[in-house]
């Protein structure tokens, strides 16, 4: 049964994006819940940056640890009292004639505004061996794991700026550490590009791709799809996967969101605000081109002032 209780703002994902929503709803007056568990992943309420060992561009710290800056931005957010904060998972949204409608697993929620923070999740290889050796010795979070591999040789599948950022955080405990990648040169920061060509436990090896993951009970390599030092086989004890994400827009599909093809949700970019009266979203769930914890912060800000003016405007006392 639907609680008589109803929330102004709820905001489906507890990352840094929907953390910093809640925290400036609530400045606004708005009553807010948070769902925190909607990423389709494991992630704990902060969202991915839990999974980031060393924060460097985040204003206001010149360095801090991503659980850190997570805890910050959820403690903030819980300060308030109209911010409530649930580890629940949305499993479906109805839009109603004055609000929305969303069912978790455990009860349902009215809301008259929603925001989608769902952000995304890790892409996982689709070769040979990649499924059996999850979590024996195939992993996707640095930060979780890598430490499992002190005095091993490991390997970072991708080429982005993430990419180089686990390679480095890696050589804090691997000897070894092998950047794989497809394309013609790795394309991280400039900063983290020079890092990585400074350190010398780190190797690129270039237009290559996986071909099998190797192992017994755990990894014990890989096959390459061109020959590496005259052979194909490279001998490793772990894989960390970083090859980009998949949105989670799923949810805003029943609701007709407007979505780009890879499933990004298209919003104004000037006020958050989606295809749908009452409906926002901001952060990596979106169509923005740049994708970083600051601009998802801003942008979920944005997004509760978007909320409390169309609660304003259209006068929504009730659901």
């Amino acid at each position: 049964m639907v609680k008589e209780t109803d929330y102004d703002f709820l905001v489906l994902g507890g990352g840094g994006t929907g953390l910093a929503a809640a925290m400036y709803g609530a400045r606004l007056g708005l009553k807010t819940i948070v769902l925190g568990s909607t990423h389709g992943t494991e992630l704990p309420v902060g969202g991915v940056i839990t999974t980031t060992n060393i924060v460097e561009n985040y204003p206001g710290f010149t360095k801090i640890t991503g659980p850190q800056l997570a805890k910050n931005l959820e403690d903030h957010a819980r300060s308030y009292k109209l911010v409530t904060i649930k580890n629940e998972r949305a499993s479906d949204v109805k839009k109603l004639k004055n609000c929305f409608v969303i069912k978790t697993e455990k009860d349902e929620y009215k809301a008259k505004t929603i925001l989608f923070a769902t952000g995304t999740k890790w892409k996982k290889l689709d070769i040979p061996g990649s499924k059996e050796f999850e979590h024996k010795g195939v992993n996707y979070c640095a930060l979780c794991d890598g430490p499992l591999f002190r005095g091993k040789t490991v390997a970072v599948i991708g080429g982005s700026d993430s990419a180089a950022k686990d390679a480095l955080l890696l050589t804090e405990y691997a000897t070894k550490v092998y950047i794989i990648y497809r394309g013609d040169q790795i394309h991280p920061e400039q900063i983290n590009m020079e890092k990585v060509k400074q350190n010398k436990k780190i190797e690129i090896i270039n237009n290559t791709n996986l071909t099998e993951i190797k192992g017994d009970k755990l990894v014990t390599g890989v096959v390459l799809d061109k020959p590496y030092k005259n052979s194909k086989e490279l001998k490793l004890d772990g894989i960390f996967i970083v090859i980009g994400h998949i949105v989670l827009s799923d949810l805003a599909k029943p609701l007709r969101v407007k979505l780009k093809k890879a499933g990004e949700i298209v919003i104004n970019h000037m006020t958050s605000e989606t295809s749908v009266p009452g409906v926002f979203a901001a952060g990596d769930v979106t169509d923005k081109q740049f994708k970083q914890l600051i601009t998802g912060v801003a942008d979920g800000c944005t997004a509760a002032y978007s909320a409390y003016e169309y609660i304003a405007k259209n006068k929504v006392i009730s659901c």
